[in-house]
């Protein structure tokens, strides 16, 4: 009989692609790295990793005389150091379970690990890339108002930024068909609804292009390609308080899928409105699994019932009891940048996307199969000037 056992390789070559698939599917920030590749060994004897650059050249302002020789310029350099980690997560199943469910639980593991590998590899870069010292903010993040329309995102911030970057030469993507070079702006839906609908862009579709408005997309605005992605990073009810604010925990624990959720005190909830669980992102420490899930059943009750982004409209993720829940506006960083901002360095024997272990067979009777994923690497800003990050309110939270 085919088992695991002697088929184990031809599983993992066969569903490789689902892996991959998954992997792709979230990658978002890692658009703004630029590998660094490196042996493992090398890292693993190194606490950090030093990545060097040159300095430039000052233009020439003399003619070359006949009888005295040039003087040489003196390049200097520079290093940003990067610290590399590790990341890894797994599965085990049962061996019958496999052999009972093989055909679509098969494919549908290695692709939810590979959701999972990019996932925890986003979350980590997103220490490095959200937390440059170039940032735009109409108020402080806990005073980000959804209901001020100046704390919303707008073509005015694009403009200010542009400039900045363009006038620190931020390294830019090629441009299309011999077009000049762009830089890239990453952004959660919600904050792209308040730039498609500004004014200024509401005119250009009237007078120039209607399929701005008719598409739901812009493509460029500035010299920023537009990427609106719902994996963008969303800080969580960490803006500006309602006047009948939520602010309260988990009374018990919820698993993922859970459609409810069991609440110290139901005062204040609102049929209909977004809530966040999970701890409050006020300063630069993210919380990858605070998830925000939509509010619809029955006002100031102690059982909340929701949908959420789960794969049967529940919670995505676990949460323990005594865990915060609140319903301030959230708060929608925009980074800025370009392919080069953020150098990224990997062991060369595992890859950017990781290293797929497995299937493994453990056990006296070798009747459970284990099947993860390992990373080794890390994140660093190679330049200040090369990332700006924008916080803003989102219209559709008042």
């Amino acid at each position: 009989m085919s088992t695991t056992t002697n088929l184990s390789n031809s599983i993992r070559a066969r569903y490789l692609n689902d892996y991959i698939n998954g992997a792709l599917s979230v990658r978002l920030y890692d658009q703004f790295c630029y590998p660094i590749e490196q042996d493992r060994e090398k890292m693993q004897r190194a606490s950090s990793i030093v990545v060097p650059f040159l300095s430039g050249m000052t233009p020439g302002s003399t003619a070359i005389s006949e009888t005295v020789d040039i003087t040489p310029q003196t390049l200097t350099d520079a290093t940003a150091t990067l610290t590399p980690s590790s990341r890894g997560e797994a599965i085990q199943d049962s061996e019958l379970l496999l052999l009972q469910n093989y055909t679509g639980y098969g494919a549908q593991r290695m692709e939810i690990l590979g959701q999972n590998m990019i996932e925890t590899i986003e979350a980590f870069l997103l220490d490095t890339a959200l937390a440059g010292y170039v940032s735009y903010q109409a108020a402080a993040r806990a005073s980000l108002d959804a209901g001020t329309s100046g704390h919303r995102l707008s073509d005015d911030t694009f403009a200010q930024v542009a400039r900045l970057m363009l006038g620190l030469k931020c390294p830019e993507f090629p441009g299309i068909m011999g077009s000049g070079g762009t830089l890239a702006a990453i952004m959660h839906p919600d904050a792209y609804y308040d730039l498609l609908t500004g004014g200024n862009i509401v005119s250009i579709a009237h007078y120039q292009n209607p399929g701005i408005i008719l598409n739901q997309e812009l493509g460029f605005l500035a010299p920023f390609r537009i990427i609106s992605s719902p994996w963008a990073k969303v800080f969580g009810a960490a803006g500006v308080a309602y006047s009948t604010a939520l602010a309260t925990t988990t009374s018990a624990d919820m698993a993922p899928l859970d459609k409810t959720a069991t609440i110290a005190s139901g005062t204040n909830v609102e049929d209909g409105e977004w809530i966040t669980i999970g701890t409050e992102e006020s300063g630069s420490t993210y919380y990858p699994t605070n998830e925000r899930v939509r509010y619809y059943s029955g006002a100031d009750s102690t059982t909340l019932t929701f949908v959420g982004q789960g794969d049967n409209g529940g919670c995505k993720y676990a949460h323990a009891s005594g865990v915060s829940v609140r319903n301030n506006d959230s708060v929608y960083p925009v980074l800025f940048g370009g392919p080069k901002s953020i150098a990224k360095a990997y062991a060369s024997d595992v890859g950017e996307f990781g290293e797929i272990v497995g299937p493994e067979e453990q056990g006296i009777l070798k009747q459970w199969v284990s099947l993860g994923w390992k990373f080794y690497g890390g994140f660093a800003r190679i330049s200040e000037n090369w990332l700006a990050r924008a916080e803003v309110s989102s219209s559709l939270d008042a």
